[in-house]
């Protein structure tokens, strides 16, 4: 954690400089990106700072502890004890804002929800999951965004991309990342058979455009003709937009918009997203063996929760919570499984982190 804050607070004073430099200033573009990352990194790099020279004081007073003078003895026995009362309190809003790792105070993300097994069944589970997180966007006044969605003739969707900004959008969202199973009867089934399906949903940080440096060569673009619902407009405008990342192999098309420039722009921000999460598992996957828990790691592949329409019951399986509330949480009322998960995550950091030594 302690390298993850210096790191963090390296990046902000670089950026505190930048915002100085003609050459940023000159560039309106470079200055609004490089302000928005500086403001990103504020609350969590000055609350760093503040820690730094709470410490300082501390040995400071302690030098006066162990002096001659018992008048400045006296004085320092309490200055220190109302030092280290600021330093714990520090201490712990620090864990607060870390939690979730260095990307935890993102302020911008993208949600991408993909049907798996169960064919039409789990491409409608695929639509719920999307109207949860819609209805609860909205509910904290979170701005949410479709870049991009293949829908299904029953109305689910084989696939949804959205974005979502807001404060604490990465730090809450990121626990949703990995395998949802729904235990329902569908509106086909005749004999009321319950029925299994299931949805993947990948919640990825979305990196400010300084530093993800995607450069036009490092990518094939491709024009083509929309195809799917639409009208008209689908069949005689080529302004869906294809792009291929050279290195990684990674694919992105973008049709939603009628403006090729608005699916270009769409394409490139879920490009940079994606090579910004490859680079992050690459980084996690060599500090895993020293996380104890699973939540939050945004492991695809792992199941993660249950959702059973037959008895109303929401399990998720990382934490052994289990709600006979599953109707309110589809409503949009997601807060009470985030915040179950916040604060496991928040023991287990604790936990694993120790005091302040």
């Amino acid at each position: 954690m302690r390298e993850q804050l210096e790191s963090t607070l390296n990046r902000f004073e670089e950026l505190e400089q930048q915002l100085v430099e003609p050459e940023t200033l000159s560039d309106a573009n470079k200055l609004a990106m490089v302000a928005r990352e500086h403001g990103s990194l504020a609350k969590i790099a000055t609350k760093y700072r503040k820690f730094l020279k709470l410490n300082e004081q501390i040995a400071e007073t302690d030098v006066l502890l162990r002096g001659d003078d018992p008048e400045m003895r006296q004085l320092a026995e309490a200055e220190i004890e109302h030092l280290k009362a600021q330093q714990e309190t520090n201490w712990n809003e620090l864990l607060e804002l870390t939690l979730g790792g260095e990307d935890a105070n993102r302020t911008r993300c993208v949600v991408e929800i993909r049907a798996g097994t169960g064919g039409d069944e789990a491409a409608l589970f695929a639509r719920d999951l999307y109207e949860m997180y819609k209805k609860h966007a909205e509910n904290k006044g979170w701005k949410i965004d479709v870049l991009a969605a293949s829908p299904t003739e029953l109305g689910g969707f084989k696939e949804i991309s959205l974005s979502v900004e807001g404060e604490g959008v990465y730090r809450e969202l990121q626990y949703e990342s990995g395998g949802h199973r729904v235990q329902r009867v569908p509106e086909t089934e005749a004999k009321g058979r319950i029925h299994t399906s299931a949805a993947t949903v990948a919640v990825m940080p979305e990196p400010e455009d300084v530093e993800i440096d995607l450069k036009p060569d490092e990518y094939r673009k491709d024009i083509y003709h929309a195809s799917g619902p639409g009208g008209q407009h689908v069949n005689k405008t080529a302004s869906a937009v294809r792009l291929t990342h050279a290195e990684s192999g990674i694919v992105v098309a973008i049709q939603d918009e009628k403006s090729q420039h608005k699916n270009l722009a769409k394409a490139l921000r879920v490009l940079k997203t994606r090579l910004y999460e490859a680079r992050r598992q690459q980084e996690q996957q060599k500090r895993a063996e020293t996380r104890k828990s699973l939540v939050g790691s945004g492991d695809r592949s792992q199941r993660i929760r249950t959702y059973n329409f037959p008895e109303n019951r929401l399990t998720d399986h990382r934490v052994n919570l289990t709600l006979y509330k599953l109707d309110q949480i589809l409503a949009g009322n997601l807060q009470i499984v985030t915040d179950a998960l916040t604060d496991y995550d928040r023991r287990q950091m604790r936990d694993s982190l120790g005091g302040l030594d």
